[in-house]
């Protein structure tokens, strides 16, 4: 915590005197060559989460209001009306409600098996994406390290040129050096907080479709028994 409050002083220090926009130029061309993947993993990174961020808000609907919408269809019209109510909603529990109604006619475990690997499926497409964000989250700091390595390695040179260990030779090639590493890191730290925010947000997700799967089992048992599911769930 220490650090990153370090670093965002830092930078707050610095676009207070010169402005972050050319500040942050200047030290981006300072930084090198090596300054060049570390952004592109960063824009990369951020093109998968900005990707992420849509397919889940997508993905996420109102669980209470739709498990009653579908109950109430299925009390009224059975599963054909509910197979409606599924269709005029987007989200991932409707594709697995969709998934489970339409076996329904061949039994309660046929509607069940279809919902598990149905929602297997879905499971992976919300999380598909992930490993690149998370490979942005490891390539950039070690992208970073390695420029540093580099600018260390062209600072002992200009010293073996110039015969002579000056402290502005050696002070300038290491905080050249050390830029990278610097970028790298911050990259990285932006790319894992969408991460876990992203992997929270599935988890979530996936939990309700849990929740909301059983009870749809249990109100097509009600069904076939001849009860009400409404008003079972009242009670």
């Amino acid at each position: 915590m220490s650090i990153t409050v370090t670093i965002f002083l830092f930078f707050q220090a610095t676009a207070q005197q010169t402005g972050a926009l050319n500040w942050l130029q200047q030290k981006y061309v300072d930084g090198g060559i090596f300054m060049h993947p570390i952004l592109a993993t960063m824009i990369i990174g951020l093109a998968f989460c900005i990707e992420r961020l849509w397919t889940l808000n997508r993905a996420t609907v109102n669980t209470k209001k739709f498990l009653v919408e579908v109950k109430k269809a299925l009390d009224t019209g059975g599963t054909q009306k509910a197979l409606e109510v599924c269709a005029n909603n987007r989200g991932s529990i409707a594709s697995v409600f969709q998934a489970g109604l339409l076996r329904a006619e061949e039994g309660i475990e046929a509607a069940e098996k279809a919902i598990i690997s149905y929602g297997g499926i879905e499971m992976a497409f919300l999380e598909k994406g992930l490993i690149w964000i998370s490979l942005m989250i490891s390539l950039a700091p070690l992208l970073g390290f390695t420029g540093t390595v580099q600018g260390m390695i062209e600072a002992f040179d200009a010293i073996k040129e110039a015969r002579n260990i000056s402290p502005e030779i050696v002070a300038g090639g290491i905080s050249i050096a050390l830029l990278t590493t610097l970028f790298g890191l911050v990259v990285a730290m932006i790319l894992q907080v969408f991460y876990n925010f992203f992997v929270s947000r599935i988890d979530r997700l996936v939990i309700e479709m849990e929740e909301s799967s059983i009870e749809l089992i249990d109100s097509l048992v009600l069904l076939r028994s001849g009860k009400k599911t409404v008003e079972s769930a009242r009670r």
